[in-house]
């Protein structure tokens, strides 16, 4: 019986834009290690594809002067994501990795990363380029500290290097993970993705050294980019962890601004009219956080019509689901309404026998908003119904097809 890494290829894609003082001895380091990477992981083949991405320089002469190496020229820039992507589509490995023309890498890491990837049932297996011995320098290491940073904070799992330019993983993670931006913020996209979606992501700590040649990457505004891709990623696979934390956000301010009114009120049985800001403030707070807390069940909901995702469902959104669903939404809705209208029912009455209102501005606000936060219930509510609606169409349409493919097949001679 072969082994599992037997039965493995590696495809290593070489994306480069005017490398020519560093491609020739990075494509050369990548076959004189090849041996050496197929002995450490165990893979049977090694394909190297270096993909020019609309290079000037003599980078494309300099490729094709080396034997063993698969060409793809693209005559216009792409972008670095892009040249990426149609290394894997044309490659032919049932593992892909990848690692920058600059020669800050070393090829023999592959049979690390490979080894690794498939001894530890991995998806993703990246070389974090932050270790002791990494020659990056202060500013870009202290901003690949912020992004890891902010990507832990925001899935909930955390990694030292989330635009590492070294990686190897399997290609039918790949399903999993695209639709990949084309440009440098393909690899913090990757990460995020990998581990929004739940995916195996494990890091193993190499060398960096200092590039050959002019860097591609402007620190400060590709490290917007950046930080915009990975809230990006956040908010379009995974919006109820913003949702939530917004509501936690709003949650607290909320009570720290209500606590003087109500300890006032308490004691004396009144609120001064310049509380009125901080009942607004509070109002809106308590708005905004039931409109988030509607679009964390919204977006969990909505996540049924997407890919399958590889981890358990978590336990809050799963609960605030619940919470707009069913009688828990009917209860909530009829106590704001009922609720508020108590509150609003003397100047309600009063105003219907006098045409006028002395009411104190107080009940007028905290009536108010209790009437806005029932109404987003009911709407949230609905749209919820219809998200179960096309659920079980989805459901029944499938099965229909399952039963047609199934009879078909049978009517098959």
């Amino acid at each position: 019986m072969p082994s599992e890494s037997s039965s493995h290829t590696l495809t290593i894609v070489i994306p480069a834009l005017n490398e020519e003082q560093a491609i020739g001895g990075t494509v050369s380091a990548c076959l004189a290690a090849a041996d050496q990477v197929k002995q450490r992981s165990g893979v049977s083949a090694i394909e190297i594809i270096v993909v020019s991405d609309g290079s000037t320089d003599g980078t494309v002469e300099i490729v094709r002067g080396i034997d063993g190496v698969q060409l793809i020229v693209f005559e216009e820039n792409r972008g670095y994501g892009a040249a990426l992507m149609e290394g894997f589509r044309q490659g032919s490995g049932s593992l892909v990795g990848f690692l920058d023309a600059d020669g800050t890498c070393d090829p023999r890491l592959f049979g690390e990363l490979a080894r690794t990837l498939i001894a530890e049932n991995a998806d993703v297996v990246l070389g974090s380029r932050l270790g002791p011995e990494s020659q990056m320098p202060p500013l870009r290491r202290f901003g690949n500290h912020l992004f890891a940073l902010l990507l832990g904070v925001l899935c909930g799992k955390s990694i030292t290097d989330t635009a590492s330019g070294m990686r190897v993983l399997r290609r039918e993670a790949l399903e999993w993970l695209y639709p990949l931006p084309t440009g440098l913020h393909f690899t913090p996209s990757m990460s995020a993705r990998a581990l929004l979606g739940g995916l195996r992501l494990v890091e193993i700590p190499m060398p960096y050294r200092q590039r050959v040649g002019q860097s591609k990457l402007r620190v400060v505004s590709d490290g917007f980019r950046f930080a915009r891709v990975i809230l990006h990623d956040v908010l379009c696979y995974r919006p109820e962890r913003l949702f939530l934390m917004a509501f936690a956000v709003c949650l607290v301010a909320g009570m720290l601004w209500a606590a003087y009114p109500l300890e006032y009120y308490i004691a004396e049985r009144r609120v001064e009219d310049w509380m009125i800001y901080r009942f607004l403030v509070c109002g809106l707070l308590a708005s905004a956080g039931y409109q988030l807390l509607a679009g964390t069940a919204l977006a969990h909901r909505m996540a049924r019509f997407g890919p399958p995702r590889q981890t358990a469902e978590s336990f809050w959104p799963v609960l605030v689901a619940r919470l707009f669903e069913g009688w828990p939404l009917v209860a909530f809705i009829t106590f704001c309404t009922a609720a508020s209208l108590a509150v609003l029912w003397p100047g309600l009455a009063e105003y219907a026998a006098t045409g006028h209102v002395q009411m104190h501005w107080s009940r007028l606000v905290t009536g108010t908003f209790g009437l806005v936060v029932a109404s987003q219930g009911v709407v949230a509510g609905i749209l919820m119904r219809v998200l179960d609606i096309w659920q079980i169409q989805a459901v029944h349409k499938s099965s229909r097809a399952q039963r047609h493919a199934t009879g078909g097949s049978r009517g098959k001679p």
